[in-house]
Formats: C-alpha cells, structure tokens, sequence
C-alpha cells in the first residue's frame, strides 16, 4: 500500500501508531510490522536451490553465535573440506578415465566398433572436462594503464587485505561486484557492477574493493581451481540429463533413463553444497572483517544497506533504461541521456530515507535476504560487523583520487550505460 502524499503521517491501520507516508516509498508501521513486506514473493525454485538457501541460513547464524560468544573465524582446511577436495578430484578422475579410455578404445579398435566405442567416450568426456574462465566478453575490460588510479587504490586496499591486487578489471551492468581468476596462470580478475559502484559512497566502495580482495586470501574452498571446476562440470553434466518437461510418450522413456544419472549428480552437487558451504559463508565473514579494516565498520555496514536496496536499484536502473530508450530521438540524445542515468541512479538510491532501510532489513529478515545462496543472510553480516570491535579506516577516501577515478571509468560509464538503454536491464 502506498500514499498517495509525500512527507505526511497517518495512524497504522493495524495498531494506531503514528506512521510515516511517502509516495515513493512502503508505508509501513515500524511498531507492529503492518504492511513491512506487502508483496512477498512465493518461492519457486528448485530443490538444489531451496537447499542452498536453508544452508545459508543455518550456516550463517552458527557462524554468528561463534563471533558473538568470542570465538574467532579463521581461515582453513577442515575435514568438510578435504572431503570436498576428494570429490572433486574424483569428478576429474572420471573425466581422466573417459579419456584415457577413448583414446585406447580408438587406438586398438581403430577402423572396427572399438573405435566407435572410443569416440562415444571421448564424447562423455567433453563436457566433464575442467574449463578454466576467462576473460568475459560482455563489457569494457579496464587494463592497469588505462585506469593507474584505480589500480593504486585496490593495490592500497589489497595491502590492508594482505594480499595483492588484480590484475584486469571487468565493468559491468551487475548491482554487484566479484573476484575471479581466469586464464591458465591463474590472473585476478575484478568485476565491477556499475550500478552497485555509482550507488556507494567513496567509503563505501574502499569496504567493497577490502571485501572483494579478502576472498584472495581467506581460503574459500568452493572457488579454488579443483572443486569451482569440478563444480562446473558436474553442473554441466546434470543439465544434460535434466528430464525433459512435458515430455511426449517417447520423451517419457528418455526421461526414465535420466532418472538415476541426474539423481546421482545432483546429490553429489548437494553434497559438495554441504561440505563447501560452511567454508564459503566463514569467508563472507571474513572478506566483510577485510571490508570494515580497509573502509571502516560504518563503510562495511554502509555497504550491507547498499545491498538491501540492491532490487530497487535494479528496478530504478530498469524503469530509467526503458524511459530512455522510448525518448530517445538519435544517436547525439541517447548519448546525453546515457551519461545522466548514473547520475539519476545515485540521487536516487541516496534519497531513500532511513525508515526505508530498516523496512528493508525487516524484510530481510523475513525472508532471509542473501546477495545469493551462497552467501549469509543480509542482516546477519550486518550484525556480525556492528558485533565486532569497531575498526577506523586504513584507507581514506580522496576527493582528488576520486576525481581521477571517476575519469577514468568515464567511458565505460557512457559503454554500459549505452548498452543498457539499448538492449534493456536484466539484472
């Protein structure tokens, strides 16, 4: 429900608290909860997926309790952990053996049905094999020379992370921000969500680079080269036998041959969930520890509300992006209006008031709101962070270095922005 009046107050419906109304906004009863999450979604996902998020959740309060009872998360290798790394190893193996034995098979049958029998294997083993990322494609990738500045500031930022910096920066379209490798020698790779960074205060993004960089150096177990790898292919393998949906009587039998190979690949994926999760959320914690050392705790927390809102940015971004495009006149226009949606974007995301924000965190509650399934819920991170000692900044934010900065991203600002007001936003 929303009022149809900025700026006034009303009496709650549900307790006759006095509550605040706003037309761009939620109205809400901060007292009794009336109307804090009018539009829940029903969740309709698949069970892998229902299982990760139930996982997140538990994990992520069992982590909590620890930092809160003065326990210390540190990285490391436990038994979950190996146990991972077995698997993973045993997935490569498998792929090993198609291989070695498609090759045999092709080379002693060659020119009969060993040969036959040799190419079907090889076939199985394509997909299986270990795929290394590389450098994406859908974005202007930034290289050391072209942005000097904002390279010194994340190797800045990398020195408190106790590790080193990247080695290319991808710029994207995402409300997000991650840390890969990609390439056989295993380079860093930043990728930066535009609409994520425009919507940061410079504190904020200086906590945003310390948390990114902290994934480097706090063992997390899922995106290591054997088990991400291992992971991917085992993905790879149960889509393809994903029983086919509304299938013909003929399909019907098809079907019935998939039931036990993708049975099998998924519960290994939901058990590699199991064994890695842990890991993976105790390296959230971590890499946010990393966030509050290099651009405060208030910077850290800051950044966690920033990820609230990370839907109505996406929403703003989207509704601005088809306003755009639909008054869009030429190419001299949709220029101009390229380079203000950034602008739009932050003023907008900076007006949301602070009684939005706790609404948010409700919400978040309720529903056990995540970056994604892999990561602790929302508000637990923020709580972990506002638990702990509170850490200054060990990288301060320049307004000069900022303006720097800025310029340097300045044409892969007007890049994405383009491209998002030509081919829509889908976040």
């Amino acid at each position: 429900m929303r009022s149809a009046t900025e700026g006034t107050t009303r009496p709650c419906p549900q307790c006759g608290n006095e509550i605040r109304a706003d037309i761009r906004f939620i109205t809400w009863c901060a007292v009794c909860d009336w109307n804090v999450d009018p539009a829940r979604p029903e969740e309709k996902q698949e069970r892998l997926e229902r299982v990760r998020r139930t996982l997140a959740r538990r994990h992520g309060e069992k982590l909590l309790a620890e930092v809160t009872t003065g326990r210390t998360l540190s990285p490391r290798r436990d038994a979950p952990a190996l146990f991972a790394y077995a698997i993973a190893l045993g997935v490569h193996g498998v792929t090993l053996a198609l291989v070695a034995g498609g090759i045999w098979c092709v080379v002693s049958g060659w020119g009969g049905a060993g040969m036959v029998l040799g190419l079907f294997l090889l076939a199985l083993a394509w997909p299986l094999r270990p795929r290394l990322p590389g450098l994406p494609e859908d974005g202007p990738l930034l290289h050391r020379a072209e942005a000097p500045e904002l390279y010194a500031l994340i190797d800045e930022v990398a020195r408190v992370a106790g590790t080193r910096g990247v080695d290319m920066i991808a710029v994207d379209a995402e409300v997000n921000a991650a840390v890969t490798t990609y390439g056989v020698r295993g380079r860093r790779l930043l990728m930066l969500g535009l609409p994520l960074w425009e919507i940061l205060t410079p504190q904020q993004r200086i906590a945003l680079l310390g948390h990114e960089l902290g994934h480097y150096s706090n063992g997390d177990t899922r995106h290591g080269l054997v088990v991400a790898t291992a992971y991917r292919s085992l993905t790879t393998w149960r889509y393809y036998f994903t029983p086919i949906a509304d299938p013909t009587p003929g399909e019907m039998v098809v079907n019935l041959a998939y039931v036990v190979p993708y049975s099998l690949l998924q519960g290994v994926l939901m058990l590699l969930d199991q064994l890695t999760l842990r890991a993976t959320q105790r390296a959230e914690y971590l890499a946010d520890s990393v966030a509050a050392r290099a651009g405060s705790t208030k910077a850290a927390v800051g950044l966690m509300d920033r990820l609230l809102i990370a839907d109505s940015t996406a929403v703003t971004l989207r509704i601005e992006a088809n306003k755009t495009r639909a008054a869009r006149r030429g190419t001299r226009q949709t220029e101009g209006r390229g380079n203000e949606l950034w602008e739009y974007l932050a003023a907008r995301m900076a007006s949301v008031p602070e009684y939005e924000y706790e609404r948010q965190r409700r919400v978040g509650v309720l529903r056990g709101h995540s970056v994604d399934s892999t990561h602790p819920p929302t508000h637990l991170r923020r709580e972990r962070l506002l638990a702990a000692e509170v850490a200054p900044a060990a990288v301060v934010a320049n307004v000069d270095r900022e303006r720097r900065i800025a310029a340097e991203l300045a044409d892969a600002r007007s890049t994405v922005a383009r491209k998002v007001i030509r081919d829509g936003f889908d976040d």
